[in-house]
């Protein structure tokens, strides 16, 4: 009767050890301040458990499909929050637009312009143009017009 032994070899050991050291230097260098594991991370995470179970004792079905569960709803979140950034931009932008031919108020820090808005630059954070010079939208005070 043969017995399975249930412990890793040494080499095993080893690379587990140094896979595990260099996922965590790569945590700790440059991701430090990041609230939580991206998609990326958690996929790594994943895929090394998996490489590294123990065949005669695999992980609980249970838990996997609640990790793939987590998995994909941080993927839906991740997509939604770039949807999300996408729709915010193209409604700045719609409401930029609106602005042409008005009469604004513009906040330029040292002091405060007033014109009309004859220029548009679309984009994640349009420009309106007042009298040649760009400034940004969110420095409109008020719509005089």
């Amino acid at each position: 009767m043969n017995l399975i032994d249930m412990n890793m070899s040494g080499p095993d050991l080893a690379k587990t050890k140094m896979e595990v050291d260099s996922f965590n230097k790569t945590i700790n260098s440059g991701k430090v301040g990041k609230p939580s594991l991206g998609k990326d991370d958690f996929l790594k995470l994943l895929i090394t458990q998996l490489q590294y179970q123990d065949p005669t004792s695999p992980v609980d079905d249970k838990q996997f499909i609640s990790q793939m569960a987590s998995f994909s709803s941080l993927e839906q979140m991740t997509n939604m929050s770039q949807n999300f950034q996408k729709l915010s931009g193209l409604l700045a932008s719609s409401n930029a637009t609106q602005m042409l031919g008005k009469t604004v108020q513009i906040d330029d820090g040292a002091s405060k312009v007033t014109g009309v808005v004859d220029k548009v630059v679309r984009g994640d954070s349009p420009l309106i143009g007042v009298d040649g010079k760009l400034y940004d939208f969110a420095q409109v005070e008020t719509v005089i017009q």
